[in-house]
């Protein structure tokens, strides 16, 4: 959500900014209702002035003894009025807000210009990709053989989209959340958490998925109640219409959950393997930060969520997205992207973003400043995306002979060093 009188007062220079990321701003409709706000204000001004001066003129005249009926019931008259005016000015402001929810965040000076992601800088690159003297296979080939994943029993199950793990490569899942938790909170300062893993319209609307994004959630049926996409909806609002004291910021949380997404207009990419699927899991960092820090707290996340890959020995890199590739909520995001030798190509494992106080200010979100209580800054990013990890292991450390080796951090996790075929259905 924006602030009112930010639109109010630089209309054209907001409307600008959002036109670098492909929005265009409907200034006629924002001016329209502006106009009839102010105009219902101001008659609501002129007529309280002519009330006072009225209510004046039948107090002089009932001392003097006269009869002052008429004039009271034009009194009252100009009360009906003004309640009227003020009413409409009040719909006039809620329409003004209404509009504002479906309106993008506004992107930050430093985010490059673009359309799309070929306009993506890229920021920083780290590891090399191992030789194999052998064609790398992907891990839908990989995980079938090994017989550590299975396609087909869970779309019999559930349907397409959703994977079943088995013996090391469930396994491998579970160390791999084990170790991003532990990693964050011991090393990075995160406080773990776990949260609900459904999640009401107004947390939905709060994180900026409500109204617009419905269509990507699942919905209970008779309920208030949505499947979260994302650890980033239940964990932001925890602090939801909550005023905490500055010396608290910044907060930082860390969360495994499952998450669920339908994945709407996706249709025909990462059709094939676990990139993209309905059901995953994920751990999140959310950062709660005073706005003159946050910007710095977006560059410690995002460092954060790189440690993990760096840790497991695996490459990426990382870009900053330009304007006109960035989600809907955020102020300025990163995506740190990982090499999948079985794809020879890199894939996202992470988004971090600063959304500067959107969210806040949707959800409610203050801390006590100064003077008064402001928004704060809120901030999260995949630490990482488990199933994408898992996918990074399996074809970057993928042998030969079809087996995988397991990387060192996470041997005391798995208790083993190398994946081979388990044969636990077959």
């Amino acid at each position: 959500m924006h602030d009112l009188q930010l639109f109010r007062g630089q209309l054209e220079e907001t409307a600008t900014r959002l036109a670098s990321r492909g929005f265009r701003l409907d200034l006629e409709a924002f001016r329209g209702i502006d106009r009839r706000r102010r105009d219902a204000v101001t008659e609501v001004e002129k007529l309280k002035a002519e009330r006072n001066e009225r209510s004046k003129d039948i107090g002089a005249r009932k001392k003097a003894g006269e009869d002052t009926a008429e004039l009271q019931a034009q009194v009252r008259g100009i009360g009906e009025r003004i309640a009227e005016l003020e009413s409409g000015a009040e719909g006039l402001d809620r329409e003004f807000q209404d509009l504002l929810k479906g309106i993008p965040n506004l992107p930050h000076e430093s985010v490059p210009l673009g359309a799309g992601a070929e306009d993506n800088v890229e920021v920083r690159r780290e590891g090399t990709p191992r030789p194999m003297d052998f064609e790398a296979k992907a891990h839908w080939d990989l995980g079938t053989e090994l017989g550590i994943l299975d396609f087909e029993r869970a779309a019999k199950v559930t349907g397409a989209r959703f994977a079943v793990y088995f013996g090391l490569g469930a396994r491998l899942e579970r160390a791999l959340i084990n170790f991003m938790l532990d990693t964050h909170t011991a090393e990075h300062g995160y406080t773990e958490t776990l949260p609900p893993f459904l999640v009401n319209s107004e947390s939905l609307f709060g994180t900026g998925q409500l109204p617009k994004f419905a269509e990507d959630l699942f919905k209970c049926e008779n309920f208030d109640l949505w499947l979260a996409p994302t650890a980033e909806v239940p964990v932001t609002n925890l602090l939801r219409d909550e005023t905490v004291d500055t010396d608290r910021l910044p907060i930082k949380l860390c969360a495994y959950t499952p998450c669920f997404r339908s994945e709407a207009g996706s249709h025909g990419r990462d059709v094939r393997g676990i990139i993209r699927q309905h059901q995953f899991q994920k751990v999140e960092l959310v950062k709660f930060a005073h706005p003159e820090q946050s910007y710095a707290e977006l560059e410690s996340l995002t460092h954060d969520a790189e440690d993990i890959l760096r840790k497991l020995g695996l490459p990426f890199r990382t870009v900053a997205l330009c304007t006109g590739d960035m989600g809907f909520s955020s102020a300025k995001t990163y995506d740190i992207e990982v090499w999948l030798p079985g794809q020879n190509s890199f894939k996202e494992i992470s988004s971090c973003s600063n959304f500067e106080a959107f969210q806040a200010r949707r959800a409610g979100i203050r801390y006590r400043g100064a003077k008064k209580s402001e928004y704060m800054h809120t901030l999260n990013g995949s630490g990482l995306a488990v199933g994408r990890t898992w996918v990074a292991v399996v074809e970057n450390y993928q042998q030969k002979d079809g087996s995988v080796i397991v990387p060192g951090a996470l041997r005391p996790y798995l208790n083993a060093e190398v994946i081979t075929r388990q044969g636990v259905l077959s």
